[in-house]
């Protein structure tokens, strides 16, 4: 069997309008951010969700509280598919982040993690999912990094092309987990 995984990124955070890559700072929503939350909850309150797994970092918290609180949805916090810890450099520009994003696939960014412990730590959460949750549909609110793990781990695509990739946001993006053959 399986578990289908509907992923979608946090809403528009106060920083991501700054240009700046909060990492794992907590950051909040914009005004246009929880719009944005608004809009998540309208397509996903009726779509046979049964449980939403979100980072808890304060932005990607905020969005399921706008979008499904009260909804009769579980919403489980997890530290696993938070965004990569930049460590020092925790709420640099995005401009800088941009230009160390392949040399981090491997080697820590200072007192931080790799985009593979991202991977490791998505892995970690995945393999909770498949076991509770087969046959199910859930939703995972997170971050870059949380998406390019998923990507990585249940579509084989390379992380040198994840991380190099512009960024286009969508309405969700959809997963199949095995619960037969983890990642």
């Amino acid at each position: 069997m399986a578990v289908e995984v509907v992923y979608e990124t946090h809403s528009v955070s106060t920083d991501n309008e700054r240009g700046i890559a909060t990492g794992w700072l907590p950051g909040s929503l914009s005004d246009r951010g929880r719009q944005l939350a608004e809009d998540l909850g309208a397509r996903r309150r009726n779509d046979e969700i049964a449980a939403v797994f979100t980072s808890d970092l304060r932005r990607a918290v905020e969005t399921c509280e706008i979008a499904l609180g009260g909804s009769g949805i579980p919403i489980r916090q997890d530290a696993r598919p938070r965004e990569c810890n930049y460590g020092a450099l925790n709420g640099m520009p995005v401009a800088r982040l941009e230009a160390e994003r392949r040399q981090r696939i491997r080697e820590p960014f200072p007192d931080g993690e790799t985009y593979l412990d991202v991977v490791d730590r998505v892995r970690d959460f995945l393999s909770g999912v498949a076991r509770d949750w087969d046959g199910k549909r859930i939703l995972i609110v997170g971050h870059a990094a949380t998406r390019w793990a998923l990507q990585h781990l249940l579509c084989n695509v390379a992380l040198e092309n994840l991380v190099d990739a512009p960024f286009e946001w969508q309405e969700g993006w959809i997963f199949t987990l095995s619960t037969e053959k983890q990642p």
